[in-house]
């Protein structure tokens, strides 16, 4: 059966990690769908809904095709207490205009922060082997100050205990050691149960500051028209 991308999936997790401090909070994730538009639309925050300690945003568009997702424009919001910054990034075939205003040279297959998560579910929904432990997935990631391939290592197979089931999921670990001023990583579990999609995602700025966001209810997923 060939693949199918849903029209509109939201995923809810709940968050919990260390920022100055243990933290609570929640994120969701939601992908919407138009033909073959995309977008995609990630926020996390930490503390209470109604006064956060901490408020990330960040989403993605662009256009579906037979290498899964090509960006178009990413933008980044982050709110800490009552300082904020946004940031933006536009993408063209042959280059990516960073938030500093500098061009640099795309690379076949380029994504950004949010972009990423998705295009891994469909690499593994299209190629199952690549979930092999063992194996490495290479991805190229545009990030604020340059782009540049990341190395995802396939650890193997975690039973994780979900809200509302207990699920097999692939864990896959970035190779690089997130340290202060750099970037962050994200360890990422795939359930090949739930279309492959994240049901638990490890953000790490540090050996002291990261979120872990774990699914709290089954993806809720439009139907295929």
């Amino acid at each position: 059966m060939p693949f199918e991308w849903p029209p509109s999936t939201r995923l809810t997790y709940g968050l919990a990690g260390n920022y100055r401090g243990e933290v609570q909070g929640s994120a969701t994730v939601e992908w919407i769908r138009v033909g073959l538009r995309y977008q995609v639309h990630m926020q996390a925050v930490v503390g209470a809904s109604f006064a956060p300690l901490l408020m990330r945003r960040v989403s993605s568009e662009g256009e579906l095709g037979d290498s899964g997702l090509t960006p178009r424009r990413f933008e980044g919001e982050q709110r800490v207490a009552f300082r904020g910054r946004r940031w933006a990034m536009s993408f063209e075939p042959e280059r990516v205009r960073l938030p500093d205003g500098r061009n640099v040279p795309s690379m076949p297959g380029v994504q950004d922060e949010a972009s990423l998560f998705v295009q891994l579910t469909w690499l593994f929904m299209t190629q199952p082997q690549l979930l092999q432990t063992g194996r490495t997935i290479e991805m190229p990631l545009a990030l604020p100050r340059r782009v540049e391939m990341w190395q995802y290592d396939v650890v193997g197979e975690d039973i994780l205990q979900m809200p509302f089931a207990q699920v097999p999921a692939l864990h896959v670990k970035p190779r690089r050691v997130a340290k202060p001023g750099s970037d962050m990583t994200a360890e990422i579990w795939f359930a090949p149960s739930l279309q492959y999609l994240p049901v638990r995602i490890l953000i790490r700025q540090d050996a002291d500051t990261f979120v872990d966001l774990q699914l709290q209810r089954a993806p809720q997923q439009a139907a295929v028209r």
